[in-house]
């Protein structure tokens, strides 16, 4: 059997050694985000982001490392949504074709869903109720302790908004946290944004590679 090819690397191959104790976290590689047709497309979400993370999910799998996947999963209406004062158009509710991951997506593992009560944030660890503010565990910790792992490698979309916040929660929650460039695209709402969310990524002790 032929060796697949390997995705030109932008970042020290040290970086990505997988093992058993390392739980591999893809976020929200969804057709909004990621299918240039998509309500809130990230600028190379498929040609850049889309095989990257097909890379590290293959080195995961060879190594035995644990994979996981985030999704936004919402409402039709939330405070999420400009329309009902957020900031973002709607995207990725739940059921919908927006909401499903990038058909060309290797998907290895189990997915939690983000916002199906209405609930805002990004982190695929925590969200937050939309009237009182309390955060609200989505799981995804406890899921990564049960599989016995102690270190995080984030990839995925987008890198200013949900990748670094999964990033900075799985940092809080204590573990050896990494996240991944070459494996992400920033949104950049305001410019500059994708570089503020790697200089407060480093501040917080995750490694970025």
């Amino acid at each position: 059997m032929s060796t697949p090819p390997r995705y030109p690397s932008k970042y020290p191959e040290d970086v990505t050694v997988y093992a058993s104790d390392t739980a591999l976290i893809v976020v929200d590689v969804q057709n909004d985000f990621a299918d240039p047709g998509g309500s809130l497309y990230v600028p190379g979400g498929d040609t850049q982001v889309v095989p990257a993370v097909n890379h590290q999910i293959s080195l995961a799998l060879e190594a035995g490392a644990s994979l996981f996947y985030t999704q936004d999963w919402h409402p039709e209406r939330t405070p999420h949504f400009a329309i009902d004062g957020g900031i973002w158009p709607v995207h990725c509710v739940a059921g919908t074709p927006g909401a499903g991951f990038h058909p060309d997506l290797r998907v290895e593992g189990p997915s939690v869903h983000k916002g199906a009560g209405g609930e805002d944030g990004y982190s695929g660890f925590t969200m937050r109720d939309p009237v009182s503010g309390e955060e609200i565990p989505t799981g995804l910790a406890a899921m990564i302790r049960e599989a016995g792992c102690l270190r995080v490698v984030v990839v995925g979309l987008a890198l200013d908004y949900c990748v670094k916040d999964t990033a900075l929660d799985s940092a809080a929650e204590g573990f050896d946290t990494t996240v991944l460039l070459a494996a992400t695209a920033a949104v950049n709402l305001n410019p500059g944004d994708g570089d503020a969310a790697v200089r407060q990524l480093r501040e917080a002790g995750v490694t970025v590679g």
